[in-house]
């Protein structure tokens, strides 16, 4: 008790300042921790109910995953496990990056750079265009890996792999524009964004797995020979056929 009482009374005495909905009997001063010289970490304080502050954990902030693609994923993966629904997180995504961050520091263990208004639109864009053509998605994804069922697939790496495929296939995006970085390799592969998420969010098999299925689907694009079901066979055929290639729902009759 005795070094208790010395620690506090060899603080030096500085005003202190309280919350508004501080109560009176709170009496523990805003600490601040050293300043650090590591760019990858950030120490952001949270101040809890009756105006109490307290520091959270240290948070990883790294600055080369995409922040678009982040949020995209964490996103899409609330609406499918969640059972969110897609405009009313955009709704709420409008000017609200804080919480978006949020989101992705709780789902993926790590914050990106705030998103700017560019970033918000790619997100609305991307988490629209992916869920709508989540079936041919599915359907080219499935083609292209060894596993052709990817319902075991972990639900962040298939999220990851359905936003390149959609950037891909869907916006046209030309390889220079999805190619990130040379990583520094034996080879220098040039690396995907997704490639980066989905290393830094799992694991490095992940990101290499992820970085071989979109050089397949870049390759099989640019030769204009895609994996598309064929529409053959008898009318029950052709309606499924039809329904992968414009992502519709099959209607049972």
């Amino acid at each position: 008790m005795a070094q208790v009482l010395y620690l506090r009374l060899s603080l030096p005495a500085e005003p202190r300042k309280f919350s508004p909905s501080s109560s009176s009997s709170s009496s523990e001063p805003s600490l601040k921790l050293p300043q650090r010289t590591r760019s990858s970490n950030v120490s952001i304080p949270a101040t809890g109910k009756g105006g109490s502050s307290r520091l959270l954990k240290t948070q990883k902030l790294n600055s080369e995953v995409s922040p678009h693609r982040a949020v995209s994923a964490v996103r899409l993966m609330r609406i499918e496990l969640g059972g969110a629904f897609a405009d009313l997180l955009n709704e709420k995504g409008k000017g609200s990056g804080e919480n978006e961050m949020g989101y992705v520091q709780r789902t993926l263990g790590f914050r990106t750079r705030e998103l700017n208004h560019h970033d918000l639109r790619l997100v609305t864009d991307i988490v629209g265009g992916t869920i709508r053509w989540r079936r041919y998605l599915d359907h080219l994804i499935s083609s292209l890996c060894h596993d052709k069922d990817i319902s075991s697939m972990e639900p962040l790496l298939l999220q990851i792999l359905r936003i390149g495929f959609y950037e891909i296939v869907k916006l046209d995006m030309p390889p220079y524009a999805v190619v990130d970085e040379v990583c520094l390799s034996v080879h220098l592969i040039p690396c995907f964004q997704n490639v980066r998420l989905a290393k830094v969010a799992l694991r490095p098999g992940a990101g290499n797995m992820v970085n071989g299925i979109l050089r397949k689907l870049v390759a099989l694009k640019e030769d204009e020979v895609l994996p598309l079901p064929r529409v053959e066979g008898d009318d029950r055929a052709q309606a499924r056929a039809l329904a992968t290639l414009y992502s519709h729902p099959v209607v049972s009759v």
